[in-house]
């Protein structure tokens, strides 16, 4: 089948692809008309750490671009001021114009570990929004009625558990869709929890007489705790801006049952037959996980930080936990005194966030001073004294 090599590169990671017919038509069209296609991704820059979960799309992008066609991110400065509340349970804080702004900045930079600079162009949606009406707006809404968006998930949820749902938030879905129809785009990438939004962007396109574009939607990448989806808010995330020791060691704290997960959707690094390679050795038992964990662990740090790096995190770790040493450098703290509590030491020293977090890791057995576990809150820690916190945090006490 012709196209047969890049429909397995996008098929690769994706979960759906709506429609693959559509698709190979794009394809082909693009090879007629000598133009590339308009890969669409729309990011709300409500924040600007950027996790690897929020990558998996962004490799899809890169794929397109790798076959010669154009990344198209839109930056959603209207949309960021209502936030979108698919799978959220309440409505989310406004943010100022400016704050966008900042956080786009800031975002665009971590995309661009992935993306092509050269074959990514980056809109602003005050470009098409800006200047538009209130004729222009309720236009848009006549596009389509409450009972679908009552089929919305999130809407419908809401409603019928009491809970608010503002009228600006039944906005977004068509924001976004409308957001096609102003670039032109063939193609939409997003996570599955976007599909609904996705496909009004296939129905307003029709509505404007433009070919509505294909959406290719990739899954949901779990956290590192492997029980819920990978989320800042629920500390399960493997950040861009991590350090690359920080990067290895969440890679490689991750229960066994996610590692082909993170193979297939945490990297591009890995073909199908080396994936199922390692799915069949885990399978039979017949590798040790963590061999596999120390090659994805490497493979994402050198992905964002370079093979140096991942190298010296590798090292740095298996110094630590193989040989059960003390790393080279470590946060260091000077006492004022000559003995400090356990908890106000931690907390001053900014190796825990609160004295309740101190105590919940004492009660876990978690804390160790000089390589022996303590369980008294109240015990005070002398100068010269070495402390670990869980698996990676450590801290000296000056003399």
């Amino acid at each position: 089948m012709k196209f047969e090599k890049e429909m397995k590169l996008i098929r690769k990671g994706a979960e759906e692809i709506i429609t693959e017919e559509e698709l190979i038509k794009k394809f082909e069209i693009a090879e007629k008309t000598g133009k590339p296609l308009r890969i669409k991704y729309g990011i709300d820059p409500t924040g600007y750490d950027v996790h690897i979960g929020h990558l998996v799309p962004i490799r899809k992008m890169r794929d397109f671009q790798d076959l010669g066609h154009t990344g198209v991110i839109i930056i959603g400065d209207f949309t960021a001021q209502i936030g979108d509340p698919s799978g959220k349970d309440e409505t989310r804080p406004h943010l100022t114009a400016e704050q966008v702004k900042n956080n786009a900045e800031k975002y665009m930079d971590q995309l661009y570990t992935v993306l092509d600079k050269d074959k990514t162009e980056v809109r602003w949606q005050t470009e098409w929004f800006g200047n538009m009406t209130m004729a222009d707006v309720l236009e848009l809404m006549g596009k389509f009625t409450l009972a679908q968006f009552m089929a919305h998930e999130t809407f419908r949820s809401r409603y019928e558990k009491g809970l608010p749902l503002g009228m600006h938030e039944m906005m977004y879905p068509i924001l976004q869709s409308y957001d096609s129809v102003a670039i032109e785009a063939d193609v939409e990438l997003g996570a599955t929890e976007q599909k609904f939004n996705i496909l009004a962007g296939r129905d307003m396109q029709r509505f404007f007489g433009q070919p509505e574009q294909v959406a290719v939607l990739s899954p949901i990448l779990m956290g590192t705790d492997g029980k819920e989806k990978m989320s800042k808010s629920l500390n399960n995330y493997i950040a861009v801006f991590d350090t690359p020791k920080d990067k290895y060691g969440k890679t490689m704290s991750i229960p066994d049952d996610l590692i082909v997960n993170y193979l297939t959707y945490a990297t591009s690094s890995f073909s199908d037959s080396e994936i199922k390679n390692y799915e069949k050795t885990l399978n039979s038992g017949s590798i040790n996980p963590k061999l596999i964990k120390e090659k994805l662990a490497w493979e994402i740090v050198r992905i964002y930080d370079g093979e140096k790096y991942a190298n010296l995190a590798q090292a740095e770790f298996n110094k630590i936990f193989a040989k059960k040493e003390i790393p080279d450098e470590i946060p260091e703290f000077k006492l004022k005194t000559e003995k400090i509590g356990i908890t106000e030491l931690l907390v001053s020293a900014g190796i825990c966030a609160s004295n309740g977090e101190v105590k919940r890791l004492i009660k876990q057995n978690a804390v160790s001073i000089d390589d022996k576990k303590i369980d008294d809150i109240f015990f005070e820690v002398d100068r010269g004294s070495v402390i670990k916190v869980g698996k990676r945090r450590f801290l000296k006490v000056l003399k």
